[in-house]
């Protein structure tokens, strides 16, 4: 859910004052497809992309957030924690993974996952109770699924990551879904499209989760990440999910 899709120029305008990031890692000012004048780990700023780090793109979280804003009452404020880690398994995401283990994954990876000291779980987790502080946690977005394409126990293994964030922050499944969106479908070539029918026997383990559909979404030409409108759609996608939650 790192984002891959380069923000465009409407991608900067607009953003509600209201969507709030809290700052996983820290962003040097002006940095790569970040244009902002900086954020620092564990405060809040304008959700304006990139939400994950400075270098990376539009994930599902930014019109999800801006469609949840567009849709309720001005008093309600929404607040965003993005951990993520491009091209990671769904092991990396876990509360048992063994930060040791990083030295057996490519240079660009280790760069990545040192922005979270190697154990994003732990991140997260620190971010959210932080956050509890200020506001209730309403909801856990996922968007993963490509390294592990086709293994039928990613499910099992999404719902220990699910059940231990709610060990951790003291949640409770029925106040907090699971919203999973799909990969980039079959019908436009998505090259680790077999992995949806996977995504959505989610519920089937995990009663609170909802499946987010990706069918027709455009995608980049590498058939594996969706492009910017791509993006914008799946994210509205999930925010459809949500309200209908919420009623």
């Amino acid at each position: 859910m790192e984002g891959a899709a380069k923000p465009e120029d409407i991608d900067y305008q607009n953003v509600p004052e209201r969507m709030q990031l809290m700052a996983a890692q820290d962003f040097p000012a002006h940095t790569a497809n970040y244009r902002g004048e900086g954020r620092k780990k564990y405060e809040w700023s304008v959700a304006e992309p990139p939400l994950c780090r400075a270098w990376s793109g539009l994930t599902p979280a930014d019109y999800f957030g801006r469609a949840l804003c567009e849709n309720l009452p001005d008093s309600i404020r929404i607040g965003i924690i993005h951990v993520a880690i491009g091209g990671c398994c769904i092991e990396h995401l876990m509360k048992s993974y063994d930060p040791s283990a990083i030295v057996n994954e490519p240079d660009w990876f280790k760069g990545i996952a040192a922005n979270y000291d190697n154990l994003p779980y732990i991140r997260l987790i620190d971010c959210a109770l932080r956050a509890q502080h200020q506001g209730v946690i309403k909801g856990i977005l996922l968007h993963q699924g490509c390294s592990n394409t086709g293994q039928q126990d990613w499910p099992d293994k999404v719902k220990a990551v699910y059940n231990d964030i709610l060990q951790d922050l003291s949640l409770k499944a029925e106040d907090v879904p699971l919203l999973a969106g799909e990969v980039v479908s079959e019908g436009v070539g998505g090259v680790c499209a077999a992995h949806n029918p996977v995504i959505r026997r989610l519920p089937e383990v995990i009663p609170t989760a909802h499946v987010v559909s990706s069918e027709g979404l455009p995608c980049a030409d590498d058939h594996l990440h969706f492009n910017a409108e791509g993006y914008r759609q799946l994210g509205k996608r999930y925010a459809k999910v949500m309200l209908e939650i919420l009623k």
